[in-house]
């Protein structure tokens, strides 16, 4: 299985809920257990695991069945639920580059017996499989994304930030917001109001961290290394409404 630039994926990828329940090949799922080691983690000192499993050992609760399943596990370390989401964004990409439909899924949870062959805290899913939809988009117009404007006070990084608005997000709810430069990006999100934060507020850090690595991939793609940091001072002066979560900084190679 293929590991290109996952820039363009971004551009075409969406969610895919409806599948082909008939399993994948072993050696496909042997591939794709192997990918594992490969992801990037956003804090190296957090423990995660992450397991395929099949839709017989999710508890199905409003939600479309697939095949198979990523179950992620965590530590509660600061800052795990933004690491979960950067990494299992890299599956969503690898998963969508190699021609596999793939959703985040924050409604159902694995089985009991799932849940207790992990020392770690369940996290979240994403299903996984032979996709009947079609895989890609066929235009930009059927992304439901907020303008650069609204989500960033950056100039000069647009080729970045288109990337990073595209990433998805529990209800849509497209909670980041981004200050800097072209050289440096602070990430943030937008404080929910109290109804919303019912609903959205354990998958916000998730979505951020997804989009935290959309950034990370536009950058590459466009040449620049990059180095996502913890600024206790941007932490400190943080807007009124706003939670501060990383800084990237960005140079070119």
């Amino acid at each position: 299985m293929k590991k290109d630039d996952y820039y363009p994926i971004i551009f075409k990828r969406k969610s895919i809920r409806n599948y082909d329940l008939n399993p994948l090949d072993n050696n496909i799922l042997k591939e794709i257990s192997e990918e594992f080691d490969n992801l990037i983690p956003l804090y190296s000192n957090i423990n995660t695991e992450i397991k395929i499993i099949s839709t017989e050992d999710v508890k199905q609760r409003f939600m479309k069945k697939a095949p198979h399943y990523l179950a992620v596990f965590s530590d509660t370390s600061e800052g795990y639920l933004t690491n979960v989401g950067f990494m299992l964004q890299q599956m969503d990409l690898f998963f969508s580059s190699n021609g596999i439909g793939s959703c985040w899924q924050g409604i159902p949870i694995p089985k009991a017996e799932i849940l207790n062959g992990s020392n770690l805290k369940f996290i979240i899913l994403m299903a996984f499989g032979k996709p009947l939809d079609p895989l890609y988009r066929d235009s930009m117009n059927e992304f439901k994304r907020n303008p650069i404007e609204k989500i960033s006070k950056v100039t000069g990084a647009d080729n970045l930030l288109e990337a990073a608005k595209l990433a998805p997000s529990a209800t849509n709810s497209q909670p980041w917001f981004f200050t800097g430069n072209d050289s440096a990006i602070n990430v943030y999100s937008i404080k929910p109001n109290f109804l919303k934060a019912m609903v959205v507020n354990k998958y916000i850090p998730i979505d951020v961290g997804i989009s935290i690595y959309h950034l990370k991939v536009a950058a590459e793609h466009f040449g620049k290394t990059t180095e996502i940091i913890f600024d206790k001072d941007e932490k400190k002066d943080s807007p009124k409404g706003y939670t501060y979560y990383a800084t990237l900084k960005f140079s070119m190679e």
